[in-house]
């Protein structure tokens, strides 16, 4: 007698009572594991993108949002700040490094960066073809910009103005060449477009006195651009950047430096590691409360194999009734009772796997389409490990509950039918 194969059959006998419990598991398991994913997923991101990145200095607005502008490149800037103002800051004892950027234009979605090579170092980007820019209007490109957008060495393309893809007004009159492609280092330099800060305001300014020269001349504006001469002289109080990202020397800059130009200065200081563990606090309620809820269904899960197990056990006692004169023993019945259960809680299991990696695939398209993120699986994870073992006990304690009834089958009076 196979005692695997009358678990299985047994299982398949009540295929609604089966799906139904499957189900629940898969539901559960694929939440509990989704949320692993994302938390795995955005820890590792956030941790690598704000890495030796001890301050950002901007505009006065929103700190999360300029840390998340500034920093993680996925929301809109404060606003504009002067270059001398943030060198002032940048010159302080206190202060080891200031990075600044500057951005406010994208190609096909992917921002358009102007900044300094230190940038780049501080990401550990490399260019893996090409080289780094020289002069204004050559740029490096992320790999994943180069992947997804099909730009190679030499490829020249404009920018249109804004941070959003559909944006109508394109600086034609000075297109950018890629001289540089960067080597794929898993961090946001993998979604920029990156230059020095000249090709930013140099665009700018070209667009401020086009839109002036039409206003004062109307349609006649056929002035010779050649030579540019005027990209090479950009008045100090035109030089503005989004922010500056600052390193600090000692762990007392963050006593004071922040305090004293939030209070002393018309620029706001915002610390990367307070604002994205504020932003983990409010992820990590929401994560909190749909793994609970969905530890909740899986135990309603384990109720429901209990129960349909125990009723399947009392409606086959006479079954086993016969199993038993053929010799077999409490322990074999048991047995295939366990089969039957473990069936539900291993495909219950690697069901909610493939539904956790699908929902982590949906959602990996939805932040690459909105912010230009790419986030993936992150393989098995130790804690899956642990909700594989969880998942088996739980429905071994089941099977167990729902097969008390083996132990007392009287099979005289069962066969008799006096039960």
């Amino acid at each position: 007698m196979n005692i695997y194969k009358l678990g299985i059959k047994n299982a398949l006998a009540n295929p609604l009572s089966t799906l139904l419990s499957t189900l629940l598991l898969v539901l559960s398991i694929g939440l509990i594991s989704l949320m692993l994913q994302i938390t795995r997923q955005l820890d590792g991101k956030l941790e690598r993108n704000i890495k030796g990145v001890d301050m950002v200095i901007g505009a006065k607005g929103s700190p999360l949002q300029l840390v998340l502008s500034s920093v993680l490149h996925i929301d809109v800037p404060t606003g504009n700040i002067k270059l001398k103002d943030a060198e002032k800051i940048a010159r302080n004892p206190l202060v080891k490094q200031g990075i600044p950027v500057s951005y406010g234009d994208n190609y096909k979605g992917y921002r358009i960066l102007g900044t300094e090579k230190s940038f780049l170092e501080l990401y550990g980007a490399e260019p893996e073809e090409g080289r780094l820019w020289e002069k204004p209007f050559e740029v490096v490109i992320g790999a994943t910009v180069s992947e997804k957008l099909g730009l190679t060495l030499g490829s020249t393309f404009s920018g249109s103005h804004g941070l959003m893809e559909n944006s109508t007004e394109a600086h034609d009159h000075h297109p950018f060449t890629v001289v540089g492609i960067l080597k794929p280092g898993n961090t946001v330099a993998d979604q920029l477009i990156i230059g020095n800060l000249e090709s930013v305001w140099l665009v700018h300014q070209h667009g401020e006195e086009e839109h002036d020269g039409a206003e004062e001349h109307g349609d006649a504006h056929d002035h010779d651009h050649s030579g540019h001469e005027h990209e090479h002289d950009i008045p100090e109080e035109d030089r503005e950047i989004t922010s500056m990202l600052v390193k600090f020397k000692n762990p007392m800059a963050m006593v004071r430096l922040p305090r004293m130009i939030n209070e002393n200065t018309n620029m706001q200081a915002a610390l990367p590691n307070y604002e994205v563990e504020r932003l983990f606090n409010l992820l990590n309620a929401g994560s909190r409360a749909i793994t609970l809820i969905a530890v909740v269904i899986m135990l309603v899960s384990g109720i429901s194999i209990f129960v349909n197990l125990y009723k399947a056990v009392r409606e086959r006692k006479y079954e086993m009734a016969l199993l038993r004169t053929y010799g077999a023993s409490r322990l074999q019945l048991l047995l295939s009772v366990m089969v039957e259960g473990l069936l539900i809680g291993v495909t219950g299991f690697v069901a909610g796997i493939l539904f956790s990696r699908l929902g982590m695939w949906i959602l990996s398209g939805y932040v690459e389409d909105s912010y230009r993120y790419t986030i993936g699986s992150s393989g098995m994870m130790k804690e899956e490990v642990f909700l594989f073992i969880f998942t088996v006990l739980l429905t071994i304690f089941a099977t167990v509950l729902a097969a008390v009834p083996v132990f007392y089958l009287n099979v005289s009076k069962i066969l008799a039918k006096d039960d």
